[in-house]
């Protein structure tokens, strides 16, 4: 990566982290404090409202760490010794008999008196069904302490956790059935602009299919939103006016069509006159516009109207705000360096995010980066990222953030 000139300069536009240190404050300031206790079926993409809490040590008892023989390692002399019980996982085992070992199996649950747990693999067993232990043998060896994993009064997971299957299956270790969750954020999404048809209608003249409102619908539902359909604003005050006004009871608008302050920019103007608005102009490409204000109290984020721009501002600034207000901490997406198969001659002004996937463990980018292009998101893996003021030849070594990361 070569840098041109100062990276990062910018002029007017805002640097990304800026604009995200700046509505992760935002979130922060209207945290959703309402929560709900749900089945655990029924918990999955959700966040924990309170801390989970162990109530049991886990493992409850120490337990055997595979097939084998329970022993007392001092009982040992190098001799064969007698079997004096059969162990499976789920039973209660007797003391061990002085001088003796115990057939033991996977998660069974370690004899009083036994110190040690010898696989099986190690042993012979004789024609008299004594056991001859081949190994070495030490205290401690193959079984799991109690509390190995966690303890009675130890916080397993916090607050604001994101629950997907294995947290569930933590929870379901320790026996809880239910869980405290945040509520799920009310999202309305619309879309703005005369231009625009609802998919299944027939095209008038200049007239294109509305691509933006699948995308967020389906993606907020992935984030564990609920979802308010407000479909296409039309190009007219009053009726912006209307429509604004009747979500009233969600967490956040989501518009997407360029705010702006032209004439014609009826959601603009009702923001500004019934509430607040900022227009921030990024150092991101694509996706340079952005507006964050209020109408009558309730939180709206615009993002700009092309769909690579919707995209990219949804995943890197949009997701991040919603997730912060249902008190999950660490929003930002995993990135890692990769290696760049392809040349990025000229340097631009803005942080770029291209869309690209891993072939061979190089970064490719698809042929066509227009911001109108949402083919190149579903050619993609992930997004490649171009600092300000640096170009690229082949081998040089860039951020790869996976869809994977962001679209769920």
């Amino acid at each position: 990566m070569n840098p041109v000139g100062k990276p990062g300069k910018t002029g007017t536009l805002m640097p990304v982290e800026q604009a995200l240190e700046r509505l992760l404050a935002m979130a922060d300031a209207a945290p959703i404090r309402e929560r709900e206790s749900l089945p655990l079926a029924e918990c999955d993409g959700r966040v924990l409202a309170l801390p989970l809490v162990s109530t049991l040590d886990l493992p409850p008892w120490p337990n055997s760490a595979m097939d084998g023989y329970a022993l007392r390692v001092a009982d040992w002399t190098g001799e064969p010794l007698m079997v004096s019980q059969r162990i499976f996982a789920g039973q209660s085992p007797q003391p061990l008999g002085v001088g003796t070992c115990a057939r033991i199996f996977t998660g069974a649950p370690v004899p009083e008196g036994a110190d040690c747990v010898e696989m099986q693999e190690n042993t012979e067993v004789l024609a008299d069904q004594r056991v001859r232990f081949i190994e070495a043998l030490r205290a401690g060896q193959n079984i799991r302490p109690q509390g190995q994993e966690t303890t009675v009064g130890e916080q397993v997971l916090s607050a604001g956790t994101r629950l997907g299957p294995i947290e569930l299956g933590l929870a379901a270790s320790l026996g809880r059935d239910r869980l405290e969750l945040v509520r799920r954020p009310r999202v309305a999404v619309l879309s703005t602009g005369d231009e625009l048809i609802e998919p299944g209608l027939p095209l008038g003249p200049g007239q294109i299919y509305n691509s933006n409102r699948q995308v967020l619908c389906r993606w907020l539902a992935r984030l564990g939103c609920e979802v308010v359909d407000a479909g296409i604003l039309p190009d007219d005050l009053e009726q912006t006016r209307t429509r604004l006004g009747a979500l009233s009871a969600v967490d956040l608008i989501l518009s997407t069509g360029g705010v702006s302050v032209g004439e014609a920019d009826f959601l603009g103007i009702a923001l500004r006159e019934e509430g607040e608005l900022a227009l921030w102009k990024l150092a991101i490409k694509p996706g340079k516009p952005l507006t964050f204000g209020h109408f009558r109290g309730v939180p709206v984020i615009g993002l700009p109207g092309n769909p690579a721009s919707t995209l990219v501002t949804f995943a890197l600034l949009a997701r991040p705000y919603l997730l912060r207000r249902l008190g999950v901490e660490d929003v930002q997406p995993l990135r890692f360096e990769v290696p760049v198969g392809f040349t990025w001659a000229v340097a631009g002004n803005r942080r770029e995010y291209l869309r690209g996937r891993l072939e061979q463990g190089r970064a490719m980018i698809y042929r066509n980066q227009s911001s109108g292009v949402l083919r190149s998101a579903a050619w993609a893996e992930g997004l490649v990222e171009v600092l300000e003021g640096t170009t690229l030849a082949e081998g040089d070594r860039v951020n790869f953030i996976p869809l994977s990361e962001v679209l769920n």
